[in-house]
């Protein structure tokens, strides 16, 4: 287990304050990080808990997971590592890039005049 924990089902209204408040009742709290929108800075209801040792961690889950914070039942579970990122390009809908891929290989002026496609690139 690690010390990072994962705090979902939050009341958009839930502060950092009342998370480390909370979290600081079980052991050292190192980080509260409330996750909020990008574009309109509300709270999406999740939170990322770092305490100072595993064994704080684990008793936070055991302790505050369905306990009732800002009248919702919020659950604490351990947080799971952040898959690796696709590193440097790619294409826009988020995948790889390929060299010479895709459906549109070859020429993009279509087929030979008088209808005739044998199938070499020009």
């Amino acid at each position: 287990m690690t010390n990072k924990l994962f705090v979902g089902n939050l009341n958009y209204d839930t502060t950092s304050d009342t998370l480390q408040a909370l979290f600081a009742t079980v052991g050292p709290v190192a980080s509260v990080a409330v996750i909020t929108d990008r574009d309109t800075g509300r709270s999406k209801g999740f939170a990322f808990i770092e305490m100072q040792t595993e064994e704080d961690a684990r008793k936070a889950v055991t302790q505050l997971d369905g306990r009732e914070v800002d009248r919702r039942n919020i659950k604490v579970s351990e947080a799971r590592p952040q898959p690796d990122r696709f590193a440097g390009g790619g294409s826009r809908f988020g995948g790889p890039r390929h060299e010479g891929g895709g459906a549109n290989r070859g020429s993009k002026r279509g087929p030979r005049p008088g209808g005739k496609n044998d199938g070499r690139r020009f």
